[in-house]
């Protein structure tokens, strides 16, 4: 699905992903299939918006839970799961606690995972192909 036909966010969620995001300080914010994403200084993605679904960066045991709750697994494209990532379901984007709750827990998970390598340059700076 090319980025022209993606379903648009509303523009109500984009104002409240802001607003509770920005409750967060150091988080930078950057798109992800063209949607608002926020991301880690060193780079790992913890929260993000696809279409009018949020979605949350999670451990194995947190993503069993929030599955148990009503969410579901992220799939970009239908058929394609993006492993460790989970759609919010509505009621907790409508409660501000629970949604809090959940982006500290993101954010928690993100912590922990290695940090990202950058791709290794050739030896005149460029990137390699592929």
């Amino acid at each position: 699905m090319s980025q022209s036909h993606l379903p648009p966010t509303p523009p109500a969620l984009v104002e409240r992903f802001e607003l509770v995001l920005g409750r967060f300080p150091g988080l930078a914010r950057r798109k992800m299939f063209g949607y608002p994403a926020a991301f880690l200084p060193a780079g790992h993605m913890v929260s993000g918006l696809h279409g009018s679904s949020w979605l949350v960066r999670l451990g194995e045991a947190a993503g069993a839970e929030l599955m148990a709750d009503g969410g579901t697994t992220f799939e970009p494209v239908p058929g394609r799961r993006m492993g460790g990532f989970y759609c919010l379901p509505p009621a907790v984007v409508a409660d501000d606690a629970a949604l809090s709750g959940w982006i500290e827990r993101a954010v928690a998970h993100a912590e922990s995972l290695p940090p990202k390598r950058s791709p290794r340059r050739k030896a005149n700076g460029q990137l390699p192909a592929g």
